[in-house]
């Protein structure tokens, strides 16, 4: 703007002030509205919420192959997974190397069968043999059994296929919605930029890491497992995911357009939680699938809920409406760039005719 003012013919003194004053103005607005859009602009994930993610993603695929094992062994219909909160943590940091090692996958570019097929794979594998998800002891000698290298090769091709490139089109907006509480009617309800599939799923894979922390807790506490071993069940998955996701519909509702308080909307969430867990609970009985029992618990009904756990699920919902707000400032992208290893990060930075769904 004010190289405008440089280039054209000088005026009258008058006119010159004035101009002066008006380039000014003009700065200002254009300086004032280049912050607000550096305020806007989305940016990669955070380094937090990736580890985040990556525990509890890994902590899924434990449960997951474990439940299938157990399938195939016993046709246990509880569909009962174990992981704990050491493989979860371990998750988190080993899935961080590799996605720098995937970030270095341009050095490649000639050879990208080379890399996606045989270097990444080697690395996945050598990492989890490392951290123990792999059992690698016998009383003999230490081998891998095929049936385990197989496995955990195709979720090598899943990570470096599937699971970055969709990861690289997540971008989060730290000023998306405005959140304090006006007058009910008067507050703009914020929409999901997420699909609500993608929420379900994460909801799902949050249910079996609260799962997994919980009863591992709980099993040191009771039994003295130092282990830190926790459980879960395939039907979790189902159950919180579905329930999450009203929970959040109701949070939406009761906060934005009602504009009622968090000690207001938390009976709520009790109420319909529970009723929840007893109603998944009475049909999954009928098919010998619930993986619960509380009868041994004081104040329990029917073995399917108890207020022993009343603790918990109010910590659990006041956690909900957090989690809520980080998806909230969530967006996803259709065009992904490809990963840069500059400064370490993971998809560099949003092109500018990248767009939002």
């Amino acid at each position: 703007m004010a190289s405008r003012w440089r280039d054209g013919p000088l005026s009258p003194s008058g006119d010159s002030a004035g101009g002066t004053k008006t380039a000014r103005m003009a700065q200002k607005e254009d300086s004032s509205g280049e912050t607000e859009d550096a305020e806007e602009s989305p940016r990669d994930l955070p380094r937090w919420m990736r580890l985040y993610f990556y525990g509890m993603h890994g902590v899924t695929l434990d449960v997951l192959l474990s439940s299938l094992r157990g399938v195939l062994s016993h046709r246990n219909p509880t569909l009962v997974g174990f992981s704990s909160p050491y493989l979860c943590i371990m998750h988190s940091l080993t899935h961080f190397a590799l996605e720098k090692i995937y970030s270095q996958k341009m050095c490649f570019r000639g050879r990208p069968v080379v890399f996606h097929f045989v270097f990444y794979p080697s690395v996945y594998i050598g990492l989890q043999i490392l951290i123990g998800n792999i059992n690698t002891l016998t009383e003999q000698e230490r081998v891998v059994s095929g049936a385990q290298l197989a496995v955990h090769y195709v979720l090598a091709l899943y990570y470096a296929q599937v699971f970055h490139k969709a990861l690289a089109k997540l971008q989060y907006h730290p000023s998306c919605f405005n959140d304090p509480v006006k007058k009910p009617g008067q507050q703009p309800r914020p929409s999901h930029a997420l699909p609500g599939f993608v929420r379900f799923l994460f909801f799902g894979m949050h249910g079996f890491l609260d799962e997994v922390l919980f009863t591992s807790i709980f099993n040191l506490v009771e039994k003295s497992d130092r282990t830190l071993s926790g459980h879960t069940s395939l039907w979790s998955f189902l159950m919180y995911g579905s329930c999450s996701f009203v929970v959040e519909k109701l949070y939406l509702h009761l906060h934005f357009s009602r504009g009622w308080g968090t000690w207001k909307r938390l009976p709520i969430y009790i109420c319909f939680i529970y009723t929840w867990e007893f109603s998944w609970g009475l049909v999954l009985r009928q098919f010998d699938a619930c993986s619960w029992d509380y009868s041994h618990y004081p104040h329990n009904f029917m073995g399917l809920i108890t207020l022993l756990y009343l603790p918990g699920w109010v910590c659990l919902s006041l956690y909900q409406d957090v989690l809520s707000n980080v998806l909230l400032r969530i967006k996803c992208t259709k065009d992904v760039k490809e990963p840069r290893g500059e400064n370490g990060e993971f998809n560099g930075q949003l092109d500018s005719n990248k767009k939002l769904l």
